[in-house]
């Protein structure tokens, strides 16, 4: 980073999925923004490798699913293996078809390393900019905006900043918020990304323990890729060791494998399995999201999709105060919606990991909804199977495809089974049949494909338009 000052709307820290997303979502919106990371290059590993099908919808709107459906694949059927020899299958997860409401149910595996790579190609397309090597070592705030102090010497000023930095935020911890925790599992873990010979790509390998100090070993062929993801559980108190040979060697101890067959371990970490949420997602002018606000228990695929729709929530709110004229008073509806989610996510995550929860309805995050936010206005005495707060499913009905219509950075009004008369809204409309899975009413849908207002007529729409400040 230069010593000369630099100036911009955002500032946001950290280039893992939370920070690039919101990137992507703030430069197609015409905000200038830029992230900061220090690292000198994007994180290297297969990590947080589940996308589950509300992030799916997510990225479809951003403009990168295409690229993420070529980087990844559907997750293998689980093998179980004894001896050296297969035992029998396991279903990782409920399964479930596509429906034209929730188009993509299944989750899709794609490495990490890959998912932050073609976020940084659209945030790249877009004009928008990753500093790398760039790291914060203070930050001060005051009427106007945010001053970080980066190790090199240099500044950066921004009307808001973004931590996006990890469980470990240097953002969190300058200013001071708790975090309140536990540890899920006091067995260490071993993730590593690695070639290796003598497995099928057509499954899942499971490795059960065989002892009392032994614990599981799974090897998991990394869609898109020539690479396995290899997960152990050790014992409470052991070393984990993460070179090649000490990949190679648990890898040999727990199944039919030779150490040679690992031939090559590209990225590996160790790590303890534990939940934990911020005290607070907000400090003036600065903004907690992704895993500086909420860290997860691996199991079950839901850190990474959380925190992208943190960004998701966070993207349009500081885009409408920024460029649309809305009040700063939006901006703090941010902690209200997604504090209570992450909060909910933790529970699921934490169930998974314990096995008290199965993968599947509970971890697709299509039911997650907003119906007691501040900003939601349901005025129907008896709703429909859509109401204010809800995620708007898709649908065909009269050559119309609603996730086309809400695909975008703007709001849109749908009438469903109605020719009500609409107020003159500065926003796309889009009228259809009456469809079973919206019922009959009015509609607008918010920038996040939530529905933010909905009637049996548009009486009280343009009252609830203008507090937005859309007209």
């Amino acid at each position: 980073m230069s010593e000369q000052p630099r100036t911009t709307d955002v500032l946001i820290v950290g280039a893992g999925p939370t920070g690039l997303a919101l990137g992507v979502d703030l430069a197609r919106r015409g905000v200038d923004a830029l992230v900061l990371e220090r690292a000198a290059e994007l994180f290297p590993g297969s990590r947080g490798k589940g996308l589950q099908p509300r992030t799916l919808e997510v990225f479809d709107d951003l403009g990168v699913l295409p690229a993420i459906r070529a980087a990844g694949g559907t997750y293998p059927v689980g093998m179980i293996w004894q001896d050296g020899k297969r035992a029998g299958e396991h279903h990782m997860a409920e399964p479930a078809e596509p429906t034209e409401a929730s188009p993509y149910e299944e989750p899709w595996m794609v490495a990490q390393w890959r998912t932050q790579r073609i976020l940084h190609d659209r945030l790249t397309e877009l004009g928008g900019e990753v500093a790398f090597g760039g790291e914060l070592v203070g930050l001060t705030q005051d009427e106007d905006g945010v001053t970080a102090r980066l190790a090199d010497g240099g500044t950066v000023r921004a009307r808001y900043a973004v931590a996006a930095d990890g469980g470990r935020s240097a953002v969190r911890r300058a200013l001071g918020i708790g975090m309140t925790g536990e540890d899920v599992d006091p067995h260490p873990m071993l993730v590593a990304d690695a070639r290796i010979t003598g497995l099928d790509r057509d499954n899942w390998h499971l490795f059960p323990p065989r002892g009392d100090d032994d614990g599981f070993l799974a090897i998991c062929p990394l869609s898109g890729t020539e690479d396995f993801q290899v997960v152990a559980r050790f014992p409470e108190g052991a070393t984990v060791d993460t070179s090649l040979e000490g990949v190679r060697k648990v890898v040999a101890a727990r199944s039919h494998l030779l150490p040679e067959d690992v031939t090559e371990v590209s990225w590996a970490s160790d790590f303890r399995p534990r939940v934990a949420l911020a005290d607070r997602f907000r400090d003036g002018r600065v903004f907690l999201a992704g895993d500086a606000a909420h860290v997860h228990s691996p199991a079950g695929g839901q850190g990474l999709n959380t925190s992208v729709q943190d960004a998701y929530n966070l993207g349009w709110k500081l885009g409408a105060v920024l460029r649309g004229g809305a009040s700063a008073d939006l901006l703090g509806t941010y902690e209200e919606e997604r504090r209570p989610i992450a909060a909910h996510m933790l529970g699921v995550s934490t169930g998974v990991h314990r096995g008290e929860i199965r993968r599947g309805q509970a971890t697709r995050q299509l039911g997650l909804g907003y119906r007691e936010s501040s900003l939601t206005r349901e005025t129907r005495p008896e709703p429909g199977p859509v109401q204010a707060g809800d995620r708007a499913p898709d649908a065909r009905a009269d050559g119309v495809r609603l996730f086309d219509a809400f695909r975008g950075p703007h709001w849109t009004l749908l009438t469903v089974g109605t020719d009500t008369a609409l107020p003159p809204l500065p926003v796309p409309t889009v009228r259809i049949g009456h469809h079973a899975t919206y019922g009959t009413g009015v509609f607008l849908v918010r920038p996040d494909g939530y529905v933010g207002w909905a009637g049996t007529t548009a009486e009280g729409l343009a009252e609830y338009a203008e507090e937005l400040r859309l007209v």
